[in-house]
């Protein structure tokens, strides 16, 4: 593993970038700026190295507007209806950054801080631990809310996340990362032909302001039935805008289960996704559209990447049949995502 030096944030506190290697030559590089994943290359069928993460080149584009390219988010990922927040007894008024709802954490949610790094030595390996303290009242959550992510690269090329987190205040939790895949290359054009598979039967329907109703429906003849391969493009037309759905995934018990596949026909790249969460989102990266000028001065297109994020069900807080967010004092929040790449 290296340490570099990543650049400054606008107060001049210095971001570092660790550079995680494993013995195939796969690379995944992390900045403790948003604990975000800045590149992550893999080989191809022929044996080539390719960048398969959105992102941009330096500091300065991840510091703007940016739609969370690989970072981690939270402290509550994905929406909360109108950013209000009941729990026991009280209500709490979340910061609200899109529309009315709260969306990944607020309007500075864990991408925009600055994470803590250090060299970590788990059962899996080597790699770097992120840890951030989010404050009693931080974006309007309660409790002092210690977090801390470990990336480990395997030489089996698994990318491994392992989430720990504590309050010491009841609130809720619900951590993910967000990086923008595309399996053929980041420069490269839209994701629609890459070949996805996903272990749901069910999914979570949502209204007009993507907040769930509370039902959870079947994906069978619908545009949302990818339990068995097929093109993300393949029915996306059906949607208005493209997917941005939360799946239920199929489980009978507790622990790691695959969770997702996906494979690009021409470069032979496959990434299969193993997670211990209920839920998974699936965003074909439709508000992409064309502002952004990415890495090697690409401007990143509509579709141009997509998103897979292990998760609890959006809007869990308010709906009490979704699996429970809530995090007590005394309480440990772990969870583990792994993705492996392999050629075909």
């Amino acid at each position: 593993m290296q340490k570099l030096r990543f650049g400054e944030t606008q107060d001049g506190h210095p971001v570092d970038l660790y550079v995680l290697t494993n013995a195939q030559g796969t690379v995944a590089k992390v900045m403790t700026y948003g604990a975000t994943v800045t590149e992550l290359l893999t080989r191809d069928r022929k044996w080539k190295l390719g960048d398969i993460v959105l992102g941009f080149d330096d500091l300065r584009g991840y510091l703007g507007l940016n739609p969370y390219f690989g970072a981690v988010v939270g402290r509550v990922a994905n929406r909360i209806a109108r950013g209000r927040l009941k729990l026991d007894d009280g209500e709490y008024k979340l910061t609200t950054n899109d529309g009315l709802n709260h969306l990944h954490g607020g309007l500075k949610g864990f991408d925009k801080v600055l994470w803590e790094g250090e060299a970590a030595q788990t059962r899996s390996g080597s790699g770097v631990k992120l840890s951030y303290l989010s404050r009693d009242g931080e974006q309007g959550y309660p409790g002092n809310f210690s977090v801390a992510v470990t990336y480990v690269l395997t030489d089996d090329n698994e990318l491994r996340l392992e989430y720990v987190a504590k309050s010491d205040k009841a609130t809720p939790v619900n951590l993910t990362n967000h990086s923008y895949f595309n399996l053929a290359g980041a420069e490269r054009d839209n994701v629609l032909q890459h070949e996805l598979s996903l272990s749901a039967d069910h999914y979570t329907p949502v209204n007009d302001e993507l907040i769930p109703t509370g039902e959870i429906k079947a994906v069978r003849d619908t545009p949302l039935d990818f339990r068995k391969p097929k093109p993300i493009g393949a029915r996306i037309a059906e949607l208005p805008g493209g997917y941005d759905h939360n799946f239920v995934l199929n489980r009978s018990g507790e622990g790691l289960i695959l969770a997702a596949s996906v494979y690009e026909p021409t470069t032979g790249r496959s990434m299969e996704i193993l997670t211990t969460q209920p839920g998974i989102q699936l965003y074909s990266g439709n508000f992409l559209d064309g502002s952004l000028k990415g890495k090697k001065r690409v401007v990143y297109g509509k579709h141009q990447g997509f998103c897979l994020e292990t998760q609890h069900f959006p809007d869990s807080v308010n709906h009490p049949n979704f699996p429970t967010t809530f995090l007590r004092p005394g309480e440990t929040y772990t969870q583990t995502t792994i993705h492996r790449f392999s050629t075909k």
